[in-house]
């Protein structure tokens, strides 16, 4: 995958143990994917909840709900939640263990311990396979303006509106999202400012040019102790 590839894709880390956890989080952070962690299922369960991820890296062996468990529940809710790829990681290397993750609606089954190398061309090989496959850019209606993600153009009554490299990758993680609010300080992981205060700088430049009536926006929306939420027509 390209180093813009890898940047576009956000992936759920759930893993009960702290040092593992947080050594996956660092190794795919640097590997250039956007990266969340949880503790446990529960906590999985809320991020899926309110958060479009690409693919889980999913521990097994947890305390209270384990791997096999959240991975059938999270496939039967069906969505884009149930739809999202999951690679298992455990301790256990036995067959039985394998096709048990495997027939829940895993993706992938990597035994503990491996190599990160070995992890991360798995996860590129899911990514690729579950991929949708290009059908030209789709644009997403705004009232007078069409935001195309793929291409990062903004137009208002097909004439182009000039964007930021920063306001773009901000309407294409918003756009990913469409209808569903996304957290402020995940937007604000790829700024400058890890506080938000950015984003909100951004946001308000955005309505400017999306929104009839900024001040009242309609289209590029604020969800009250959570963060943005992007609702084309």
């Amino acid at each position: 995958m390209t180093p813009e590839e890898r940047a576009d894709r956000h992936l759920l880390v759930v893993d009960d143990d702290d040092r593992i956890r947080t050594l996956l989080k660092e190794f795919l952070t640097r590997a250039g994917f956007r990266v969340s962690a949880a503790a446990d299922a529960a906590h999985a369960d809320r991020l899926t909840g309110s958060m479009d991820f690409d693919l889980l890296v999913l521990d097994v062996m947890m305390p209270g709900e384990d791997g096999f468990s959240f991975t059938k529940r999270l496939r039967a809710k069906g969505g884009e939640a149930g739809k999202t790829p999951i690679l298992m990681l455990t301790a256990r290397d036995q067959t039985r263990d394998r096709i048990e993750g495997l027939t829940h609606g895993a993706d992938d089954y990597l035994a503990k311990p491996f190599e990160p190398r070995e992890l991360l061309l798995r996860i590129e090989s899911i990514l690729r396979r579950s991929a949708p496959k290009p059908s030209g850019p789709r644009a997403l209606s705004l009232g007078d303006c069409a935001f195309e993600p793929e291409r990062g153009e903004l137009t208002r009554n097909g004439e182009p509106i000039r964007l930021t490299e920063a306001e773009v990758a901000l309407l294409r993680r918003l756009a990913r999202a469409a209808h569903a609010p996304v957290d402020r300080l995940e937007l604000a992981r790829d700024t400058v400012d890890a506080t938000g205060r950015a984003v909100d700088v951004q946001v308000t430049r955005l309505r400017r040019k999306i929104e009839p009536d900024p001040k009242n926006p309609r289209y590029l929306q604020t969800v009250r102790g959570i963060g943005y939420r992007l609702a084309p027509d």
